[in-house]
């Protein structure tokens, strides 16, 4: 099953009904899972290589904060935001404009080579990879794919 967008999600608190959250592919509703889009959104930045191991060494904590207190939609969550600063870091890295696509069109624009957000992206990688290989979080997820969809 995948991540189903026709929910209420201005509605829907899913801390306390993680029985409606769906994992997904990727970031799939990273910014529309309530209340844990509010609490983790405010942290993520990916500006310059200071700001981005801040940023994700503060998710990983948010992370295994959320493990600490069993909470799968918490880990999830905080791991689909580290993702999104390493894709987010990486796709400025090779197009300053933020746009992969020339505009209208599926025609890739010429790669540039930013190397501050290249270093933000690796720094992103190496600790989403900690989040995404953390035993007990793929436990829980196998666990709620099973029981959830």
């Amino acid at each position: 099953m995948g991540f189903n967008y026709d929910q209420d999600f201005k509605h829907i608190n899913f801390r306390k009904h993680p029985e409606l959250y769906q994992v997904g592919k990727g970031e799939q509703g990273v910014l529309s899972v309530e209340p844990y889009k509010s609490e983790i959104l405010p942290h993520w930045r990916f500006k310059d290589p200071d700001i981005a191991r801040e940023s994700a060494s503060y998710l990983y904590g948010m992370f295994l904060g959320y493990k600490d207190c069993d909470d799968f939609v918490g880990m999830d969550m905080a791991r689909k935001f580290l993702q999104m600063g390493f894709t987010r870091a990486r796709r400025y890295a090779n197009h300053s404009s933020g746009r992969k696509y020339k505009e209208g069109t599926r025609e890739i624009l010429p790669i540039e080579v930013d190397e501050v957000k290249a270093e933000s992206a690796s720094i992103f990688y190496k600790i989403y990879h900690m989040a995404n290989e953390d035993q007990h979080y793929l436990e829980r997820r196998k666990i709620h794919k099973e029981k959830y969809g």
